[in-house]
């Protein structure tokens, strides 16, 4: 059974070789943008931090927790509905050989450096004068010199609303660590993985373009009487230690934990889940590809509602996420969706 899914794997990905370039182009891409990330390190005399663990460690031991419960859930799911013990144990040693799972991790870790190095990045920008004003004319003038905010607020109320947006923007983090794990285990070939990979690298790498593009904090700082009416959240105490992080920064830029999370253009929330629904509709996965419109739908309303971004970031994280499923496939040189 191994030599024969192997051999399968072998023939629809092009090879070992083209298995290696493909990693080798994704690599490429991580590489040069963690070089951006070391001169922008040498340039303002602080090396890359990971507080608790958060960025890198911790996460490539959650990531290793949920894969190996991804390859059994995948491996129940390929035995058919009479599966059993021996059945699911035999398909998953049939489909995970020692070359898919290395191939895999290649992907995983390609992602992990990126998100560090994003994180980093992300962090260092608070040392750049924020734009909030601009951003706040431009969403004045879309909309007719009022705020999206306080037009969410009047259409959709603030005590339910408030409360149901927030568990749904709260959602977007579990969602995170699970799709792009998923995307590797599930999809039935590496080149296809590598593409979902390559989409996401690649969102990481262009929101923090933007973030230095137009660094903004977000109109929950710079327009704060606009959400004065919302009751108190968790989302208010993220915003205030977020805030707080950031004068630390600012005030102590050498303390070894001072590390700063907080930037608006482009919303990455808006730009990650477009691009989790990318993965969905690369897959041609119909219901999870119409689930994902939905709750991308709820993401850019929760956004602006809870005074995370300005209606303009959310376009800018669409424009960014378009942006990136344009490149993932080219940067690997591949062509079209799967049949």
């Amino acid at each position: 059974m191994t030599s024969t899914t192997e051999s399968c794997e072998r023939t629809v990905s092009g090879g070992v070789g083209r298995d290696w370039w493909r990693a080798a182009r994704l690599w490429s891409v991580v590489i040069t943008f963690a070089g951006v990330a070391i001169v922008r390190s040498v340039q303002i005399g602080i090396g890359f931090r990971d507080p608790h663990g958060a960025f890198l460690l911790t996460r490539v031991a959650l990531t290793a927790a949920i894969f190996a419960g991804l390859v059994v859930v995948d491996g129940v799911l390929r035995a058919g509905r009479r599966h059993s013990a021996g059945r699911v144990l035999a398909v998953v040693r049939a489909r995970w050989t020692r070359r898919r799972l290395a191939f895999a991790w290649i992907a995983l870790l390609a992602y992990h450096v990126t998100y560090f190095c994003y994180h980093n990045l992300k962090s260092w920008n608070a040392f750049n004068h924020p734009r909030d004003d601009m951003l706040l004319g431009w969403d004045r003038w879309v909309f007719a010199g009022h705020s999206p905010a306080v037009l969410l607020h009047d259409v959709l109320g603030q005590n339910a609303a408030a409360w149901i947006l927030t568990v749904w923007y709260e959602t977007f983090p579990t969602l995170v660590v699970v799709a792009f794990p998923a995307a590797v285990v599930m999809s039935k070939h590496l080149r296809d993985a590598y593409v979902s990979i390559a989409a996401l690298v690649w969102i990481w790498i262009l929101g923090t373009a933007t973030y230095y593009a137009i660094p903004t904090l977000g109109p929950f700082d710079s327009a704060p009487q606009d959400f004065s009416g919302l009751p108190h959240t968790v989302i208010q105490d993220t915003q205030i230690q977020y805030m707080a992080e950031r004068a630390q920064l600012l005030a102590h830029p050498s303390a070894p934990d001072a590390f700063a999370q907080v930037a608006a253009f482009a919303s990455l929330h808006v730009g990650v889940t477009a691009v989790i629904l990318g993965i969905a509709w690369w897959h041609r996965l119909r219901r999870t590809t119409l689930a994902m419109i939905v709750f991308l739908l709820g993401t850019m309303v929760a956004t602006v509602y809870l005074g995370w971004h300005f209606a303009v970031d959310d376009v800018a994280g669409l424009a960014i996420a378009a942006a990136s499923w344009w490149l993932a496939p080219r940067t690997l040189g591949e062509r079209g969706r799967p049949s």
